[in-house]
């Protein structure tokens, strides 16, 4: 990822609103059309789709929302529509439809249903919010910097409560309320009813499992087949998934260091306790003295970043060697617009759920995580932008629960650094009989259909193409990389 009022009146308006039948549209055909500039894809059509901006103001101000379709080519195989998100949040998913079929997606499920894609509400195409950052906090991207100590995480917080303000300040600052996982669930159900579907199956990665958990929750009637990938826990992307991510590195590093230690032309080690060695070396190295802009914080989230997939973890070992050496790592690019990108994260990520609001909370937390996930928990629990985000929301998180029909499967990857395995199984919990769980004893983000291990990938295969779940969680034997 580089991811009010709370009185009686305002509680009976929400759950209101949080009724299908309140929250769809009167069903309308969507006129497909060219994709915007930038937005090239064999098949790929796209269009737009008026929501309200306030939910409980339904007749009030209306912001647009992208959309796409990647239709399928057999129409009598054709069940319905899968709707699908990249993660994020903040992440566009207009193109993730192409994407998804590019990437190996089953000519089975590309024949039953329309793929569907959007940008959600705050993202690129879609009403976008800014925050008008610095260069330098944008540079700065997910993580705080990594702190030694309480004072590290004291001198933190006015940064962080100046990126708050920012946002508070900032053109799009009307919608930041607005901007949550449950309106973007409403946008959802508006699309449903707009494409003249009687439910939606859906294929979410990252925190698209949070965004998926909440639909299904608040539309249980109108959920059909819905296949969670990659996920956060019941509680989305609050600062419980934050701390997380310091807990995914410590889980995917032993394949970093496997794959390092096996090829020692890198000079990083012919071990992984050599290799840990060496992480910590540069990793101390670099807080004091930084390389061509690259400090600790810096080094230790490109790690992170390079270990989502076994294909960049090359990437990994050449920045290591050449910051050992003085010289300027292989960096990847910037997404385009990363102003918009952290502006929706921020005001998803803080405005979904309460983080701690003092920064001693923040100390306690970091010198914990420290000790527990030493390789970045002093970053990923430190303070951040969420502690001065404003107080009031305009409705509580929504409670994933066991209530509905089952027809869930959660896949996951044994050692993800992003959404870890811990997270997954408080969601599997969570969702209790609504759910099955399969588990693949591989690395990285992602499972399906990014990943080699064809025993996860058949399991979804064949739950979307005919609505059979493993009778009970699975957990597939790692198999040899492709």
């Amino acid at each position: 990822m580089r991811k009010t009022l709370s009185t009686a009146l305002v509680a009976t308006a929400v759950a209101a609103v949080v009724l299908p039948g309140v929250s769809a549209a009167t069903p309308a055909s969507v006129r497909w059309g060219p994709c915007p500039e930038g937005v090239t894809a064999p098949g790929l059509e796209c269009s737009t789709l008026e929501v309200p901006l306030d939910y409980r103001d339904p007749g009030g101000r209306r912001i647009e929302i992208a959309i796409s379709r990647l239709a399928g080519k057999n129409p009598e195989k054709r069940r319905g529509v899968l709707l699908t998100n990249p993660g994020g949040p903040g992440g566009a998913g207009l193109d993730y439809p192409a994407v998804l079929a590019a990437s190996g997606l089953p000519r089975e499920v590309l024949d039953s249903y329309d793929l569907i894609g959007f940008d959600p509400r705050g993202v690129a195409r879609s009403a976008p919010l800014t925050c008008e950052l610095t260069q330098e906090q944008v540079a700065r991207g997910n993580f705080p910097p990594y702190t030694h100590n309480a004072a590290d995480v004291a001198k933190e917080a006015p940064r962080a409560r100046d990126i708050a303000q920012r946002c508070a300040d900032a053109p799009t600052a009307s919608m930041l309320p607005h901007t949550t996982t449950a309106n973007t669930a409403r946008d959802m159900d508006r699309l449903r009813a707009a494409l003249g579907e009687q439910r939606i199956s859906y294929l979410g990665h990252s925190y698209g499992t949070y965004l998926g958990a909440v639909y299904t929750t608040m539309f249980p009637g109108h959920s059909d087949r819905f296949v969670l990938d990659s996920n956060l826990g019941p509680g989305g992307y609050d600062f419980t998934a934050m701390r997380l991510f310091a807990r995914g590195l410590e889980d995917r590093f032993p394949d970093i260091a496997a794959y390092v230690a096996a090829h020692p032309e890198y000079g990083l080690g012919t071990t992984p306790a050599q290799v840990t060695a060496t992480f910590f070396e540069l990793a101390e190295r670099l807080d004091t003295a930084p390389v061509h802009g690259i400090d600790g914080t810096a080094f230790r989230g490109l790690t992170f970043e390079y270990s989502y997939a076994d294909a960049t973890l090359p990437l990994i070992a050449k920045s290591w060697q050449a910051l050992k050496a003085n010289q300027k790592p292989p960096l990847l690019p910037f997404p385009a617009d990363m102003q918009n990108l952290m502006a929706a994260r921020f005001a998803v990520v803080c405005g979904d759920s309460r983080w701690p609001g003092e920064v001693w909370q923040y100390q306690l937390s970091a010198a914990i995580d420290r000790v527990r996930y030493p390789k970045l928990g002093g970053s990923t629990a430190s303070v951040n932008p969420c502690a001065f985000w404003p107080r009031e929301r305009p409705e509580p998180p929504v409670h994933i629960g066991d209530q509905g029909p089952s027809n869930v499967l959660i896949v996951q990857n044994e050692r993800d650094p992003g959404t870890p395995l811990a997270g997954a199984k408080k969601l599997r919990q969570a969702f209790g009989d609504r759910a099955r769980m399969v588990v693949a004893d591989q690395g990285g983000h992602g499972v399906y259909p990014f990943g080699t291990n064809t025993c996860a990938n058949n399991s979804v295969t064949t739950f979307l193409t005919t609505g059979e779940r493993p009778a009970h969680d699975l957990t597939c034997d790692a198999e040899p990389t492709r």
